[in-house]
């Protein structure tokens, strides 16, 4: 049998890489490293890498930090191990599912940052403050006095100071706009929306037997004379705004705008929903509207968009007693409490300066990710620079569903306009999720094989028979 590589395989001496005192965790570099090299080509599979005790050497670090960056190139599926013959580079492995998922929103993994070891760390503290029975047990809706200061600490960039008793712990942001849909509104209240607008609002208003009703918006977000307009033809039960990097065509609404806006809740006695997942990685946001309008909006911001989702832990702001009294009985007839080891943990991560740290290896990342959907998608790529998605408008000859169908047909899947739509029309756009594919590589490659399809007609993707 033939061999690609002889015995005597190759071995690159000049391969380890010069480490950056300020590039983050030293095991983190060597591995990214290693995986540039493999993608650049000065690595090739079968190439035996240096011995682990002679790369620290070379690189004047402990072993043990080469032995963490091997393993976390094996998790990458970059090495083998061959026995007593070494380390050797492995080859490209074909993917059981060869799905790229564009199509969901959540944080990338975060640049710098290692997310294992801050994890083990974190649960470590809380295990060793706290007393373990608590954490399995029933606790009171809302959160703790510590877990609402946490929150306090965590929302005042945004908010600036907050009283921790206006603050309630949820278990995620759909439940808390379920909450607040069932609190605050009735059966067959109207909800208004913009035209385009969080899938989940729908849902939750469906589910509870409430209408969603769309109010015209334009680039800047919902149009104050409009919801004047509609709340003089119907008192709205509430109105839900998404503002900074909007989901999800990406728009960040302009001070003045949500000035207008919260001067209308005002002056017509309505009630606000800000769902604000991404003001934190959104770059230099004007403030919430809730600052301009505290007793009319209901705050709320989710952990899922800027950590990681599976903390499932959002703050509420409401100031009003009689609201929040209201909210954390609904809250509690939809989810009696948030898992408390969680909780625990996002209060542990925001205290210890974890949390920060987090987001911020998720912006790096992000903003990594939209230059190189920017690149991929040359003359159709036309969102911001930040956050987690893209808004593409489609050129005339796609249609936002025939794209989504061809796109999957090819392993690609991507969410359509009409998905989000809220009603007053179509538009003919997709949007594109970056965080997802926790590979860049393939992330990569998914954006380009995007952009080539788009770039082909339909009758090229689907010639007609004959």
């Amino acid at each position: 049998m033939s061999q690609a590589r002889p015995v005597q395989d190759r071995q690159v001496p000049d391969w380890p890489p010069r480490l950056n005192a300020n590039g983050g965790p030293r095991f983190l570099q060597i591995a990214d490293a290693l995986q540039a090299a493999i993608m650049t080509g000065s690595l090739a599979p079968g190439d035996r890498l240096p011995p682990q005790r002679q790369l620290a050497a070379r690189l004047d670090v402990d072993l043990t930090t080469v032995t963490r960056a091997y393993d976390e190139a094996r998790r990458r599926n970059l090495l083998e191990g061959r026995g007593a013959r070494g380390t050797y580079v492995a080859a490209p492995k074909v993917a059981s599912s060869p799905v790229i998922d564009l199509s969901m929103n959540t944080p990338p993994p975060p640049a710098g940052v290692d997310f294992d070891d801050l994890l083990k760390q974190g649960l470590s503290q809380v295990l060793t403050s706290a007393d373990s029975q608590s954490l399995m047990t029933y606790h009171l809706a809302g959160g703790s006095d510590a877990d609402r200061k946490a929150g306090a600490t965590w929302l005042e960039p945004m908010c600036g100071r907050l009283d921790p008793a206006h603050i309630v712990v949820c278990p995620g942001a759909q439940a808390a706009l379920a909450a607040a849909i069932l609190a605050l509104t009735a059966p067959g209240d109207a909800i208004f929306a913009e035209p385009l607008s969080y899938p989940g609002l729908r849902a939750a208003a469906a589910q509870l037997g409430r209408r969603v009703v769309a109010v015209e918006a334009d680039e800047h977000g919902m149009v104050p004379e409009r919801l004047e307009q509609a709340c003089q033809r119907e008192q709205p039960g509430l109105v839900y705004l998404n503002p900074t990097l909007q989901n999800p065509t990406a728009s960040t609404m302009p001070e003045d705008r949500r000035q207008a806006l919260a001067g209308i809740a005002q002056r017509c006695n309505v009630r606000i929903v800000e769902d604000d997942p991404y003001w934190l990685l959104a770059d230099a946001p004007p403030p919430p509207i809730m600052t301009l309008a505290r007793q009319h909006v209901l705050y709320v911001s989710t952990l899922s968009k800027c950590l990681a989702p599976g903390l499932r832990v959002a703050f509420v702001v409401l100031p009003d007693p009689h609201q929040r009294a209201r909210f954390l009985a609904a809250l509690r007839s939809l989810a009696l409490m948030a898992a408390p080891l969680s909780v625990a943990l996002a209060t542990q991560w925001i205290l210890d300066g974890s949390a920060a740290r987090l987001m911020q290896g998720i912006r790096d990342e992000g903003r990594l990710r939209h230059r190189m959907a920017r690149a991929a998608l040359a003359g159709q790529y036309s969102s911001h620079g930040d956050g987690l998605h893209v808004w593409l408008t489609l050129p005339a000859y796609w249609n936002a569903a025939q794209l989504a169908t061809a796109a999957a047909a090819e392993g690609i899947v991507v969410t359509p306009a009409d998905a989000f739509a809220a009603g007053g029309g179509s538009v003919n756009a997709i949007r594109i999720s970056l965080g997802n594919i926790k590979d860049r590589q393939a992330l990569q490659t998914g954006l380009q094989r995007l952009s080539d399809l788009i770039a082909r007609r339909p009758d090229v993707f689907n010639p007609a028979p004959g």
